[in-house]
């Protein structure tokens, strides 16, 4: 399954607008078919803050469907399945309050973020539940996958876990090539 940016459609008049962010029997027709069991809500107080590069391992691994309710992001999609011809490359999209869309980060894949302005609210679906076992990450400043973060030059904000996490290189990857090449689908 691709790694899926979903722009949902929204339905505006004089009050606002209306959009439906999960409809289970549409978004199964664009391809993302996975049972969301769990909704996360994340605030970033500060321009530059990174979150991630993380996963959870199987048998807990999950999906996400992640979108921005507040502020701008750059989210971030990093292939980890082992034996892809994509293995440590990322695509990228900015998901904003404005625009509604939606990135789709299926099972294999780590999910990392950055803030591009302050007071960033970000609200996402995962397929399994919180597993502390099997949570995984790579470290964000790893020059193997090389991601230009937009920082504009200023030190990142992180969690002394995600500054602590491993670089690519001594990750051993649990995640199965499913044939597919990493590559960002727009639905």
């Amino acid at each position: 399954m691709p790694v899926t940016l979903v722009k949902p459609r929204r339905f505006a008049d004089d009050r606002g607008w209306f959009s439906e962010t999960w409809v289970d029997r549409k978004w199964r027709d664009l391809g993302v078919d996975v049972p969301f069991v769990q909704d996360n809500h994340s605030y970033s107080a500060h321009a530059g803050t990174i979150r991630g590069i993380h996963f959870q391992t199987p048998p807990h691994a999950q999906a996400k469907l992640v979108r921005c309710t507040r502020g701008r992001i750059m989210d971030y999609a990093l292939d980890l399945r082992a034996g892809s011809p994509t293995y440590g490359r990322h695509v990228s999209a900015e998901l904003t309050a404005d625009n509604g869309h939606q990135l789709f980060v299926p099972v294999g894949f780590g999910h990392a973020f950055a803030t591009l302005e302050p007071d960033c609210e970000v609200v996402y679906k995962v397929s399994d539940y919180y597993a502390p076992e099997a949570d995984g990450g790579i470290r964000w400043d790893c020059t193997q996958i090389a991601i230009d973060w937009p920082l504009g030059g200023k030190t990142p904000q992180l969690s002394d876990k995600d500054a602590s996490l491993p670089f690519l290189s001594q990750f051993v990857s649990p995640f199965a090539y499913d044939g597919e090449p990493l590559a960002l689908v727009e639905v």
